[in-house]
Formats: C-alpha cells, structure tokens, sequence
C-alpha cells in the first residue's frame, strides 16, 4: 500500500535539499508544538467552564441574620424542614457554627470564636438542576419563614470565573486558528522557494510531457511528509507537557482544577493534528504551485 506522502527514490533525489528539508522539518514541529498545546488550553479550559457550571447551577446558600441567637435557630430549623420538603432538592445541610468561626478567625482573631458573638445561620442546598422555577420557589419558601433571609446563588459568585474561562476557551481556539493561517503561509513560501530553486528542472519536465499538476503533485506530497513528521515530533512533545501538567494539577484537590482535565475524544483530536496539518500544508501547497506555475511558466 502506497501511502499519499510517500515518494519513490527518484522525487527525494530531485527535491531533497538537505538543511532546508531539516528546517522545514523543525519549523512545522515547533508550529504543531504551539497549536497542540493552544488545543489542550482551549478543551481544558471549556471542560473547565461545563464543570464549573454543572457544580455551581443548583448550589444555593441561604443566609440568616437574627439579633436573637433563639429566633435564629427557630427559623434555620424551619427553613431546613421546608426547604427540604420541596421536589428537587437533593441536599439541604446547615453549615456548622464552629466552621463558620474558624473561617471568621483570620479577620476577627480569637474574638470570632467567642459563643456569645452573633453569627449568621449559613444553609447549604443542592437542587437537582439550575431551574429558575425551582430556585425562586426555594427563595420564596426561605423568606415565608424570614423576610430576612438572603438566597445567593453560587453560579452569580462565581459568574467573573466562568466569563473569564469562556475568554481563554476563545482565546486558545483563535490561537489555534492562527498557527493554521501561519502554517499556510509558511508552506506558501516554502513552495514558491522551491520552485525558484528548481525552475530549471521543472522546465526539462515540462518539455518531456509533465503537467503543471504532476509537477505540483511532487512539492506537495514533499511539504506534507515534512509536516507529517514535524508535526508528529510537535505534538509528542507538547502532549508529554499537558500529561505532566494533567498529573500535577490532580494533586491540587481543587474541585475547579480537577474539570481542566482533557476527555479522551481531547486527547484523540490533539493526536490527530500532525494529520490535519499535514493535509493542510498539502492543499496549500498544490493551490501554490498551480497558480505560481500557471503565471510564469
């Protein structure tokens, strides 16, 4: 089987220029390296961005604010009963005082963990989906019991984080997009290169009978098999880098940092990219040569 970046012996000898093939080689490996890990950043950050969204879109905290530690505690428990009572709620937990004063320390001292100090009543609600029919009856539901309660949402704490994810999610696929434009060109220049240093030789082919299209069927399957193997030396390169920032950033235990991990449809597509590349600079370089050949010779 005679694959479609090969050549026989006798197109190496006519098109091989020694050095200029090594740095064609290099130069598509450091662009593959670059756009592997712009990929990675780009399926990171939107696997982050989902992540983010599927924990935070049904996470409510309801706050109590009572003078009166027993009023306090009358309308955590009845808040708590309620709350629990509703279809699509999964958890209702309140969060423990003696947490809360640990978390008040650094900015109290030791005055946070005085017992007569007034402290909210902090309840934690897990609801099966983000429903703006299901949250607003559990915030109605909060202040039946208290008009004071405070529901906050922690997809609206967080909304900044997820906008600024959604920017490097675009921002890593824009990349993508450039090193693409920027291969192109460079194989643009590569070809018309090759064709001024082998004019003299494309002129004898066409005086033996060869067309413009088989002359720039030879540059081309050149250009992609020297893409294919830089492209290849790139991507293992950079994927090596995102499996070792993948392992590092598992140890973390941050619940935001464990959703920037690749799926492994990722890791398929960042694998496929010498290919895609490849096939990139191949018709980039047959668009070059015909219109190159057909003006001047």
């Amino acid at each position: 089987m005679k694959l479609p970046f090969s050549r026989p012996r006798p197109e190496r000898r006519l098109l091989d220029e020694g050095q200029r093939t090594r740095a064609m080689i290099w130069i598509m490996a450091i662009m593959l390296f670059l756009t592997v890990l712009a990929g990675a950043l780009g399926f990171g950050m939107a696997g982050a961005g989902r992540s983010l969204e599927r924990q935070l879109a049904g996470r409510l905290t309801v706050q109590l604010v009572e003078a009166d530690a027993g009023k306090r505690d009358a309308n955590a428990r009845a808040i708590l009963e309620r709350v629990r009572a509703i279809p699509g709620v999964e958890r209702v937990e309140e969060v423990d005082r003696a947490r809360l004063a640990e978390l008040l320390r650094p900015w109290l001292g030791d005055a946070g963990l005085d017992p007569e100090l007034p402290m909210p009543a902090m309840i934690d609600i897990d609801l099966s989906s983000g429903d703006p029919a299901l949250i607003e009856r559990v915030r109605q539901t909060a202040r039946a019991v208290s008009p004071a309660a405070r529901v906050d949402q922690h997809a609206q704490w967080l909304s900044p984080v997820a906008s600024f994810i959604a920017t490097l999610t675009w921002f890593a696929g824009g990349l993508v997009l450039l090193m693409a434009s920027a291969t192109a060109a460079v194989v643009l220049l590569a070809a018309r290169a090759g064709l001024d240093t082998h004019r003299d030789t494309i002129a004898v082919l066409h005086m033996l009978g060869s067309t413009d299209t088989q002359v720039a069927r030879l540059f081309q399957r050149r250009i992609a098999l020297d893409t294919l193997i830089g492209g290849v030396l790139g991507t293992a390169a950079a994927l090596g880098i995102v499996a070792l920032l993948g392992r590092q950033s598992a140890t973390l235990g941050s619940e935001l940092m464990s959703g920037i991990g690749l799926a492994q449809a990722d890791w398929i597509l960042l694998a496929t990219m010498p290919l895609l590349f490849a096939l990139l600079a191949m018709a980039a370089a047959r668009v070059a040569v015909l219109r190159t050949l057909g003006r001047t010779l």
